[in-house]
C-alpha cells in the first residue's frame, strides 16, 4: 500500500491565503474499529469558504494551525469492517486532504454515478450545485422573463445557478472576471449576456444588459460589485448573499454599499447558508444529473494532479485565478 500523506496549515494568513502557509507531510496509516472504512481519496474539492475556515470564521469551524486542512472528498473503499460496504465502492465524505482516512459508515455517502463523471459530486452535483439550486430556486425564484444576475458566473456556483435560472425561463446575466471567462459562460453555460467587472466601462455595461433593471441578484462576491448592483435593482427585486470573495481576501473590513435603493426598491435581501437546505440535496441531485444527461447543464472544472498540488491550487483560487470547478485529483481514478 502507498504510504499516507496529509496537508496542514503552518500558519493563519492575514489576508488570502498563499502556498507557504501549508505543509506536505507523510503521516501514518489509519487504525480501524469495529465498523470503520480505510479510503484512499481520489478527488479533493478546493473551495472558497476554506479562505475563512482557516481564520476561524467559518460555520463549518476553524482550522488552526497543525491542523489537517478539512475538505468534501470522493473515496475509494481500500478496506472495510462493515458489511454495508466492500473495497471498490466509491465513497463522498469530509476525508480532509489527506491520501488514506479513516471514516464510519455514518459519515459516507455511497456513490453510484449512473453516467456522471464521479469528480461532479464535489461541484455541480455537490454542495456548490445544491447552494446553486437552493438559492436560485428557494431564495431568489426568477420568474419566466425577469432578468436573473450572478457575479463570479464561471465558478462553480455562480455557472449552475445561472443555468438554473435559465431552465426555469429567466433571462440571465453573469459578472465574470475576464473576457474569456465571459466568453465561455455565454456560449458554453448558455447566458443571455455577461459583462467582465475588469473592464473601466462594466457598470455602464451591466446597465445595458438589464435595461429594465434586475429583478433577482445572486451575490457571491459583496464589496464593490453588490454596490455597483443595488442601483439597478427592479422593483420588488431579490438578493441572495452567498459569498463575499472581496471580504475574504481583505485584511479589514470593507466599507458597505449604501442600502437605500433596498428600501427605495422594496427589494428583499436574504443570507444563504449551505446546511439549511441539506434536505434538498437527493431532488437536486436528481434534476441535475438529468439535465447534463440532457445537455441543459453544463459545467467546468480545473484539475490539479497530487495532494502537493492542493496549497498552490487554493492561492490561486483565493486570488480569482481559477476558472470552474477547482478539483485536486489526489490518486487516479
Amino acid at each position: 500500500m502507498s504510504q499516507n500523506q496529509e496537508v496542514v496549515l503552518l500558519r493563519q494568513p492575514e489576508t488570502r491565503p498563499v502556498a507557504a502557509d501549508f505543509e506536505l507531510r507523510d503521516a501514518e496509516m489509519p487504525m480501524l474499529g469495529p465498523g470503520d472504512l480505510l479510503l484512499e481519496t481520489l478527488f479533493l474539492s478546493l473551495d472558497p469558504y476554506m479562505g475563512t475556515a482557516i481564520k476561524g470564521k467559518h460555520l463549518s469551524g476553524g482550522v488552526r494551525p497543525g491542523d489537517v486542512m478539512p475538505g468534501e472528498t470522493i473515496a475509494r473503499v481500500v478496506e472495510s469492517l462493515h458489511e454495508a460496504y466492500e473495497p471498490g465502492d466509491l465513497v463522498q465524505t469530509r476525508g480532509g486532504w489527506r491520501r488514506f482516512a479513516r471514516a464510519t459508515v455514518q459519515s459516507v455517502q455511497k456513490l453510484t454515478p449512473g453516467g456522471v463523471p464521479v469528480s461532479a459530486y464535489l461541484g455541480v452535483l455537490g454542495m456548490p450545485g445544491l447552494t446553486a439550486w437552493a438559492g436560485t430556486v428557494r431564495l431568489a425564484q426568477p420568474l419566466p422573463g425577469q432578468c436573473f444576475v450572478v457575479s463570479a458566473a464561471s465558478g462553480a456556483v455562480g455557472s449552475a445557478a445561472g443555468q438554473i435560472a435559465r431552465n426555469m425561463g429567466a433571462r440571465v446575466v453573469g459578472i465574470a472576471g475576464s473576457a474569456e471567462k465571459c466568453a465561455y459562460v455565454r456560449d458554453r453555460f448558455g447566458f443571455d449576456a455577461c459583462v467582465d467587472y475588469k473592464q473601466s466601462d462594466w457598470r455602464e455595461a451591466l446597465a445595458a444588459a438589464c435595461p429594465d433593471g434586475i429583478d433577482a441578484y445572486f451575490d457571491n462576491v459583496g464589496g464593490t460589485i453588490l454596490e455597483a448592483v443595488l442601483p439597478r435593482l427592479a422593483l420588488g427585486a431579490r438578493i441572495v448573499l452567498c459569498g463575499m470573495m472581496q471580504q475574504y481576501v481583505s485584511a479589514t473590513p470593507l466599507p458597505g454599499p449604501a442600502l437605500g435603493p433596498i428600501i427605495g426598491k422594496r427589494a428583499t435581501m436574504k443570507g444563504l447558508v449551505v446546511y439549511d437546505h441539506q434536505d434538498q440535496l437527493p431532488a437536486w441531485r436528481r434534476i441535475g444529473a438529468e439535465w447534463i444527461r440532457d445537455g441543459k447543464l453544463h459545467f467546468k472544472e480545473e484539475r490539479v494532479a497530487g495532494l502537493e498540488s492542493a496549497p498552490a491550487a487554493l492561492e490561486r483560487l483565493m486570488a480569482g485565478g481559477n476558472f470552474g470547478k477547482v478539483v485536486v485529483q489526489v490518486t487516479p481514478g
